[in-house]
């Protein structure tokens, strides 16, 4: 399952002990039992996940054991399923499914957007931003980059809310605010800490960011 497994893939989970969580991990699990994939190392067929509780503060990473996984769902995944409430996101997210779709690059939303619609628990608010990842397993030119930003920004202005797009490539994630922009380098997400990069496709570890 581990190959299988990418960023941002939403897992339900069976029921655990959560010995070294939080007070609040329980209860959000009875609520909902979902987890997200985190950016962090896979260990002994373990998976990195984190978990949400109902306000921001309540964020826990842990790692949970493959056989606990019932299923799993993609970011891509999300865009065929009708969200439940008439929120700013949700209108935005419909707005722009031609346009990211049009990029022929795996796409979907994130963060409490993708929560709500893999698990159907409300989580969104009238002023949420819409979290989006890309996958981009080759090079976008910055032309293009800078023209699907803008583009993506725009629509974001019509619902009166802010979008958050994140790219993904085999050596970590970027914002594709920061990559549209003249930049000399980028900050790379990276499993082992944030690095600062010249071409997030080619990683130079020159440009690592020190702790």
């Amino acid at each position: 399952m581990e190959c299988a497994l990418k960023l941002h893939d939403l897992l339900r989970i069976a029921p655990s002990s959560w010995s070294d969580a939080p007070a609040w991990v329980e209860a959000a699990l009875i609520r909902a039992p979902f987890a997200v994939v985190r950016r962090a190392l896979f260990s002994n067929g373990r998976i990195p996940i984190g978990l949400r509780g109902s306000t921001r503060s309540e964020r826990f990473g842990t790692w949970v054991d493959e056989n606990q996984v019932l299923n799993t769902t993609k970011p891509e995944d999300l865009l065929a399923i009708e969200p439940r409430r008439d929120l700013p996101a949700f209108a935005l997210l419909r707005q722009i499914i031609p346009i990211c779709s049009a990029t022929a690059l795996p796409w979907g939303p994130t963060g409490s957007a993708g929560f709500e619609l893999a698990s159907g628990m409300p989580t969104l608010s009238e002023t949420s931003d819409l979290d989006l990842v890309i996958r981009m397993p080759t090079p976008m030119r910055e032309t293009d980059a800078t023209a699907l930003f803008d583009t993506l920004t725009q629509a974001a202005r019509t619902q009166h809310i802010r979008i958050d797009i994140q790219a993904e490539t085999p050596n970590g994630a970027f914002s594709l605010a920061e990559y549209a922009r003249p930049h000399r380098h980028i900050l790379l997400r990276h499993t082992d800490g944030p690095r600062l990069v010249a071409d997030p496709w080619h990683d130079d570890a020159r440009y690592r960011r020190q702790p």
